[in-house]
């Protein structure tokens, strides 16, 4: 019984419970939207959410299988263990999980077909691919500086727009703003993940932001992500979207005071705190502007 505790609590820990608010906000989100301007659709959100968590699961398997045979994710490493790094998941049963997580997700998407159109196996097959090639294929993502790039538009203006887009069977300017907006606070995850990581990925020559520009840009970009966010807000507002929108404003500020601290953290356990409240933040964000926007 302790054997299977431990084996599932390894799981548990390669699966990064911490990083699923990165699914829901964008979900969340588009649905809120979709809500405001006169649509819901149940079941349309429900596939949504349930492509984005088991896409998000797929994605966090399949990081740590590539990175752990890169060596990206060895003894050295300064953040929570990786379980093919550290030798506790043979890489080839990690491989096997992640690819058969991410069909599934793939599957699950299929089910949007009728809703949104053909159009949308394109886009799930996109996603699915992107989930593998982030740290994965011939030229990886988040090895070439852009894995950025990929946060923001798939956690961002792919999750926003698809969701709402299958609730309503339109695309719109608010739901592109509010992709980007929630795709750049959703990213500030992976600033402060590659803050931390700066001096490994140095040394895996693992090209990030970071890497390649500094830690003070890593700073600066928190900050405008979360000045992109604010002003999304204040522009719903000003669309005729109602003053409860404004909610989204408070965990704006507190990711500046957030970005304010980055530059002074030092050690595992302060980072990983500084992680949490990024997480928060986003699940706030996405909480209480769409709790303003359905109002």
């Amino acid at each position: 019984m302790e054997g299977m505790t431990g084996i599932l609590r390894i799981w548990l820990e390669a699966l990064r419970p911490a990083t699923l608010p990165a699914g829901v906000a964008p979900v969340l989100l588009g649905t809120a939207l979709a809500s405001a301007d006169g649509y819901w659709l149940p079941r349309a959100a429900f596939i949504c959410l349930g492509f984005a968590l088991i896409a998000q699961v797929g994605s966090n398997f399949a990081n740590d299988y590539l990175d752990g045979v890169r060596g990206t994710d060895g003894s050295n490493r300064t953040g929570p263990r990786r379980a093919v790094g550290a030798g506790l998941i043979a890489p080839q049963v990690m491989r096997r999980v992640a690819i058969c997580t991410l069909v599934l997700a793939f599957i699950v998407g299929l089910s949007l077909i009728p809703l949104g159109g053909w159009r949308l196996l394109g886009v799930g097959f996109l996603c699915v691919l992107a989930a593998w090639c982030y740290t994965g294929g011939p030229y990886p993502l988040a090895y070439n500086g852009l894995g950025d790039l990929c946060v923001v538009f798939f956690f961002g203006i792919v999750a926003v727009g698809c969701t709402y887009y299958v609730q309503t069977g339109v695309w719109s300017v608010e739901a592109l703003c509010l992709g980007l907006g929630s795709g750049f606070l959703t990213n500030n995850l992976l600033v402060v993940n590659n803050y931390r990581d700066r001096e490994q990925d140095q040394a895996a020559e693992k090209r990030t932001l970071l890497v390649r520009y500094g830690l003070p840009f890593g700073v600066a970009l928190t900050y405008f992500s979360a000045s992109l966010a604010a002003t999304v807000v204040v522009g719903l507002w000003m669309r005729g979207y109602g003053a409860t929108v404004l909610f989204g404003l408070f965990p704006c500020a507190w990711s500046f005071i957030l970005s304010r601290r980055l530059s002074r953290i030092r050690g595992s356990a302060e980072f990983g705190a500084a992680l949490s409240n990024a997480g928060r933040v986003v699940a706030l964000y996405s909480i209480l502007l769409a709790f303003g926007l359905m109002l």
